[in-house]
């Protein structure tokens, strides 16, 4: 982004803790594929539940701290169209904001 606000390959290469060779081949990709980043979207499967799911889902695990992982499950899909399964409860309580 320095590169392209008009900054130096030295001044940009010394902002981002690179070597100037980095920074002008990252760019020249960059230039040439779009941004490093956008290859990467879009990979895997899409998520089952959107961004209110899974505020549902921190709601209920933060309400209910010593339910199993089945009985979270259950209380979650209880009224929703879109049922998660327990693999996907347990993973959220693992590795997600609960």
């Amino acid at each position: 982004m320095a590169r392209r606000l008009g900054q130096s390959i030295s001044k940009t290469a010394a902002l981002v803790g690179f070597s100037r060779s980095a920074v002008v081949s990252i760019y020249q990709k960059c230039s040439k594929e779009g941004t490093v980043v956008n290859r990467r979207q879009g990979h895997g499967r899409p998520g089952l539940i959107d961004a209110r799911g899974e505020r549902r889902l921190a709601r209920v695990v933060r309400s209910n701290r010593r339910d199993t992982v089945a009985q979270i499950a259950q209380e979650v899909n209880a009224g929703s169209d879109r049922k998660v399964s327990e693999y996907t409860v347990h993973q959220f309580v693992a590795y997600g904001a609960a």
